[in-house]
């Protein structure tokens, strides 16, 4: 990791945007010929509802990280302790560790902690990206108990790109980014792709005021570097090689001038990944080390962790064709990961752990109108039996016309999550016979879409969702934090989404709207202690949440606004106190200039554009207004035309 570090502090302006490319989401519900390519199993994700987000707004964030989009793009509540710091969200009422983080179908969640810190996860890293709401246990394993955030690579068109740029903030934030695209014919029958990309952040946060309206911002220092590579082996007979690679190094200085009261943070993960296709047959298997190092004061002592995992991954699928229009597409696997955790404050100095998972995924084409999906998975843990999770799904056409559609969703799905290992092993406080959480997850929905004369296009959908949760694990604090399972909760509520497109000769307009009311409570109390909590909203978790975008677009130059808001949050068990709501709009401006065979792309951002006070955490204020200024040099892919020709 030196090499790196060393790399990253002499680039010469190291920088750029990487522009995600989105994959366009059909209309219809028949069933086309399907290759695993990725992780394939969103195919058979019917009845739930599945957020893709497109090339263009990957494009405008490319600087910024998954908090930033996912706060702009969605109705996600985020635990955000400010720019840089650490961010954890809760999708649809549940906690931080029950939303799945997959990176090309492996899932990166830290197995300590069970969750993953969105402010470590750049744009720049994936180029596709789908936000799964609800339980998806049967089709994603362990955590999806929310839902899931798949993260997934792309493969290069013929030819090649190179982008680089550098992105100056308010507070002396900023970021610089280098990547690239190629792909070329290596013979006759094979072809090669890649991407490389490299990124580098510095948050000093130097904030020209030290509190607002009588509250804090906390001092916080933090870098962030990263590299990024794609390499794919393409044949003409359905073979596919492809190895992934994707390193972060991140670390965080809280107080960092309070020589007595600072807190350091070091993350290092390494995550390699290789895979292997053949029609439909696809083999993978994956490293991933995260290192991870703590410490207080004068840091001279720091504590040190490690976990290693070694994942495996088989799966077959095929397509039967039943007659009359009608398909069952049928995708068989199994996963196997080894962990190994060294943990200071462990009770046994090494832990290991054995994870296996077999499933069974099947999509019918059962009418013109329906479609069906019923999900099976069965996981075996060393010293846990995790309950066999089913779903059933549909999506059925109530209105099939040339201008209008009208459709409806379903789903029932079982969910699980196993404890964490600093839930079972850590020195007396952890419980190694803590059990594994499972719940319930029922949704059903409707959407709409119409297309009008002048190239508009309107979309709504309406989602209602039931999701219990059993034997939900609560560190204890009248047992000294001791881990139990003590709780069970009940997240329900229902979201309004709708958006709007108007494509002109040289123009575009268009709107993005959405509402979600969250009722996420404990139902039950398993001992006396938390009683006087039942019926309670959850802690950090916001009743009401709306979010509105709009946006103007000509060729090269696109002028988007943003508002999000969101109700109180409380900040107790009891809901005696709270941090009030709030509303911030924020502005984003870019345009491109040729440069002879280069472009040129301006980028203009204001965030908190009302300079609104508002507490993501308590005794933190968050930034008022500020303001990001980007640059980015493009060189395009030259060949395209030539791939057309």
């Amino acid at each position: 990791m030196h090499s790196l570090k060393l790399f990253f502090r002499n680039i010469w302006l190291p920088v750029l945007l990487l522009s995600g490319r989105a994959l366009a989401q059909t209309d219809s519900l028949l069933l086309e010929p399907l290759l695993v390519k990725g992780f394939g199993a969103q195919h058979y994700m019917a009845g739930l509802k599945v957020q893709r987000l497109d090339s263009a707004s990957l494009a405008q964030y490319g600087f910024q990280n998954l908090v930033d989009l996912l706060g702009a793009q969605s109705n996600l509540a985020f635990r955000n302790y400010g720019p840089g710091q650490l961010s954890t969200v809760s999708f649809r009422g549940t906690s931080a560790n029950h939303t799945a983080v997959l990176w090309n179908g492996l899932n990166i969640n830290a197995p300590s902690l069970g969750q993953t810190d969105f402010s470590t996860i750049p744009v720049v890293a994936f180029d596709a990206m789908r936000i799964q709401y609800g339980s998806s246990a049967s089709l994603v394993g362990s955590d999806a108990v929310g839902g899931s955030i798949l993260l997934d690579s792309e493969i290069p068109s013929l030819g090649s790109d190179l982008k680089v740029g550098y992105r100056q903030a308010s507070f002396d934030n900023r970021s610089a980014q280098l990547a690239g695209r190629y792909a070329s014919q290596l013979s006759q029958k094979w072809r090669l792709a890649g991407k490389t990309a490299l990124y580098h952040t510095l948050i000093p946060n130097d904030y020209p005021y030290s509190e607002r309206q009588g509250t804090a911002l906390l001092p916080t220092h933090t870098k962030q570097n990263g590299l990024v590579q794609d390499l794919y082996f393409l044949s003409d007979n359905q073979q596919e090689v492809s190895a992934h690679l994707w390193i972060t190094d991140n670390q965080i200085t809280l107080v960092p001038k309070d020589t007595a009261g600072r807190e350091f943070t070091s993350i290092t993960a390494y995550r390699a990944m290789l895979k292997y296709r053949w029609a439909n047959l696809v083999a993978s298997a994956a490293w991933v080390r995260d290192l991870t190092d703590y410490g207080k004061g004068a840091l001279v002592d720091l504590e040190h962790s490690e976990v290693d995992r070694l994942a495996n991954r088989l799966v077959y699928e095929y397509r039967w064709n039943l007659g009359n229009g009608r398909f069952l597409n049928t995708m068989l696997g199994g996963e196997f990961t080894h962990y190994r955790a060294r943990l200071e404050n462990y009770s046994d100095p090494l832990i290991t752990e054995n994870r296996g998972d077999l499933f069974l995924l099947t999509r019918m084409q059962a009418t013109e109108r329906m479609v069906l999906a019923l999900n099976l998975r069965k996981a075996y843990i060393t010293r846990y039996s995790p309950p066999l999770t089913p779903s059933l799904g549909v999506d059925y056409h109530l209105l099939r016309q040339e201008r209008h559609s009208l459709s409806l969703k379903g789903n029932v799905s079982k969910s699980y999550r196993v404890p964490t290992l600093n839930e079972r092993y850590w020195s007396e406080i952890g419980n190694p016979d803590i059990r594994p959480e499972a719940g319930w997850n029922k949704e059903v929905g409707l959407e709409s879409r119409a297309s009008f004369r002048g190239n508009q296009q309107f979309t709504t959908s309406i989602s209602l969702y039931h999701n219990r949760v059993k034997d939900w694990t609560y560190w204890n604090p009248s047992k000294r934090y001791f881990v139990e399972n003590l709780q069970q909760v009940l997240a329900q509520g229902i979201e309004l989404d709708a958006d709007w497109k108007w494509q002109m000769d040289n123009w575009a307009l268009g709107a993005t709207g959405g509402y979600a009311y969250t009722h996420s409570t404990q139902e039950k109390a398993y001992d006396a202690y938390s009683g006087d909590v039942v019926g309670k909203q959850l802690m950090f978790v916001p009743r009401h949440q709306a979010h509105l975008s709009a946006y103007l677009q000509s060729k090269l130059t696109r002028l988007t606004v943003y508002y999000k808001a969101a109700s109180r949050q409380y900040t107790t068990f009891d809901n005696t106190d709270f941090l009030p709501g709030y509303g911030l709009i924020n502005v984003i401006g870019s345009t491109k200039f040729s440069l002879g065979q280069m472009w040129l792309g301006v980028q203009m951002q204001i965030n908190n554009l009302s300079n609104t006070y508002y507490l993501n955490v308590r005794n933190n204020a968050m930034p008022g207004r500020n303001y990001a200024l980007s640059l980015t040099f493009e060189l395009p892919n030259i060949n395209k035309e030539k791939k057309s020709e």
